[in-house]
């Protein structure tokens, strides 16, 4: 049974201060283990949303498993709604979100953090997701313990280790410790290959976002902000996000603008977009686009409501690598606002189309969605290349069998 369930409260480990060494954590795939100790590890809510299905999939397994769920809290709020959705309460929360903090800053305390959690638990294997800094934060506090580390959408490269900045280098350096690779797509497993990792090592299992996905949009939903309703009721709406880091201040504003020139070009079109938190993307943003006409500017709803906006929407324009896996299994197109991408199976697909931040770009190739219905179905019914919701099952079968 989960914490939830239970109505229990997360652990709070402080950054601060140290624990006592309680012997040596090493582990092996050498060994059998009757009941396996794993440790998932999350932080933001991308990953988060990514790693839900693979806890709660080991915890259908009691006798075979115990796990124990750690959050870095690198998204604060966000991470919270995430954790209500699929009714997950985290053993231990290190609270390291501070406003405005550096890579450095973060990186240590959660090292800090998560070392402390490796003392108590002693896992026999340590899970995390993605290319957050507590994604490679916790593959390295896994190697200084001697743990086995699982990396979760494993391979994914852009070929520049600038781009997007850190997660490239983060899910690289991941790549370098991991001992178990679950690559989501045949790509992405050629990509490990390239770079040496042992083809025993690596399994091609799809991705857990759409495991996520499709148990959350098959939930009847319907939308209390009456303005949203309202939207969502009359005409096409383009549902915008956009956060990334190397897209902060003037490719933002040309997004922005572009955002304008669509609205002011379409009048049966609105937008919603979703503002992150991050004080740096709202001082752009709110300046840009709050006295837009049918611009509707939110927070960023929790995780249920938006997949039903992405179900609801048109169109959806984003610079996040999980929305790129997502919308294509809701038959919705995404215009991707960045230059290069490490998700290229969609992109390949005919799902997804790599549009920039050039504000004439971003109108054109929305302008060509909205005007050639035949552009438009082309997009919206390609087969996703993510997987076929059944990613968690194929990792826990994985583990199983190395630890038997």
């Amino acid at each position: 049974m989960s914490k939830a369930a239970r109505g229990e409260k997360s652990r709070v480990i402080s950054t601060t201060g140290r624990n006592p060494r309680r012997g040596d954590s090493s582990r092996s795939f050498g060994m059998t283990l009757s009941c396996v100790r794993i440790l998932a590890i999350c932080g933001t809510r991308p990953d988060t949303v990514k790693m839900a299905p693979v806890v709660m999939e080991l915890q259908k397994h009691p006798e075979e498993v115990q796990v124990c769920l750690a959050v870095t809290g690198q998204h604060r709020e966000m991470l919270a709604q995430v954790l209500s959705a699929f009714s997950l309460v985290p053993d231990y929360d290190l609270e390291v979100m501070t406003d405005r903090q550096s890579l450095a800053s973060l990186s240590c305390k959660v090292l800090d953090g998560l070392d402390k959690v490796i003392d108590e638990f002693h896992p026999d294997l340590v899970l995390a997701q993605g290319d957050t800094t507590t994604t490679f934060i916790a593959s390295l506090a896994s190697f200084y313990h001697k743990v086995p580390f699982g990396h979760v959408e494993a391979g994914l490269r852009t070929g520049n280790r600038m781009n997007p900045f850190p997660e490239e280098m983060n899910r690289r350096l991941a790549g370098c410790i991991a001992d178990l690779h679950f690559a989501p797509t045949a790509a992405a497993r050629d990509n490990l290959l390239r770079e040496g990792v042992p083809e025993c090592d690596v399994y091609v299992t799809g991705n857990t976002v759409i495991d996520a996905l499709l148990s959350t949009a098959a939930r009847p939903y319907e939308f209390a902000d009456r303005e949203i309703s309202s939207a969502l009721g009359s005409g096409r709406v383009i549902l915008v996000t956009m956060h990334r880091r190397e897209n902060w201040g003037d490719p933002m504003r040309e997004a922005c603008a572009a955002v304008r020139d669509i609205v002011e070009k379409y009048p049966d079109v609105k937008v919603i977009f979703s503002v992150h938190k991050n004080p740096i993307v709202r001082e752009v943003v709110f300046p840009e686009l709050s006295r837009v006409d049918r611009v509707l500017l939110i927070e960023p709803p929790e995780y249920v409501p938006f997949v039903h906006l992405m179900k609801n929407s048109y169109l959806v324009v984003s610079d996040s690598g999980g929305v790129q896996e997502e919308a294509p299994s809701l038959g919705k197109p995404v215009l991707v606002l960045r230059t290069t991408t490490e998700r290229m199976e969609g992109v390949e697909a005919g799902s997804a189309r790599l549009v920039g931040t050039d504000r004439g770009t971003i109108v054109r190739e929305a302008s060509r969605l909205l005007d050639d219905v035949g552009a438009y179905r082309d997009m919206s019914r390609v087969q996703n290349p993510y997987g076929d919701g059944k990613t968690s099952e194929r990792i826990w079968d994985i583990i199983k069998k190395r630890f038997s």
